[in-house]
């Protein structure tokens, strides 16, 4: 799996960078080419046409609805970040659990 497009999103932008930062350093290791944001939920629309999956923080949970309905037209998928891997910036399974949800879409 290669050039992915993986948006990450907490609200503000500031706890998914570093979970991006994460995912980066894992897709690199792996030698997986991959793009990793972390975007504020107000700054999504510009990326969305290029997304391949927006993961969302566990505290957006209750947007989750909303944003697959922006996110519907583009193909782009929509998660939940689980607590655990959110909580302990764990980019190797974030990232792991993106390639399985794009492989399925």
């Amino acid at each position: 799996m290669d050039n992915l497009y993986i948006l990450l999103c907490c609200g503000a932008g500031m706890s998914s960078g570093f979970l991006a930062q994460q995912m980066r350093k894992a897709a690199k290791k792996r030698g997986i080419s991959a793009r990793i944001e972390a975007r504020s939920q107000n700054d999504l629309s510009k990326a969305l046409p290029d997304a391949d999956i927006l993961l969302i923080g566990p505290h957006l949970a209750y947007a989750q609805e909303d944003l697959e309905g922006i996110c519907a037209p583009y193909g782009v998928p929509v998660r939940v970040i689980p607590k655990k891997m959110y909580g302990g910036l764990d980019g190797e399974g974030l990232l792991d659990l993106a390639i399985s949800v794009i492989e399925e879409a």
